[in-house]
């Protein structure tokens, strides 16, 4: 933060700020969505993280639909170990107790890494 901003803070107020917006995070993670997004995205990312002084990878995954009147909307963010198919299924059923019918009227879109 201090080389990107200059402003200096620390892991205390961040782990403050954290817990204050859980909440905020969780609801709108398992907020109810609509039933038909005729349009939806896939995406997975796979990015570099410090856990217990070793780097490891990530995947972060998000899912964006687009409803009947042609609005975007973020549908969920996720994030795993690695980018896998068996993880794709979990956030389509996600989806699906959210609310959203996933069928062959909608068009789903993965973007696929060409790093495999």
């Amino acid at each position: 933060m201090r080389e990107i901003y200059g402003a200096e803070i620390s892991q205390a107020l961040i782990s403050k700020i954290t817990d204050k917006i859980l909440p905020e995070v969780t609801e709108w993670q398992n907020r109810p969505l609509e039933s038909m997004y005729p349009v939806i995205y896939f995406d997975g990312i796979v990015f570099k993280s410090r856990k217990d002084n070793q780097i490891i990878n990530k995947c972060v995954y998000s899912v964006l639909g687009v409803d009947m009147e042609g609005h975007k909307e973020i549908l969920g963010i996720w994030i795993s170990e690695n980018e896998s198919a068996s993880f794709y299924t979990a956030i389509c059923s996600d989806l699906k107790k959210r609310g959203v019918l996933l069928s062959y009227h909608a068009i789903l879109l993965c973007q696929l890494s060409p790093f495999g």
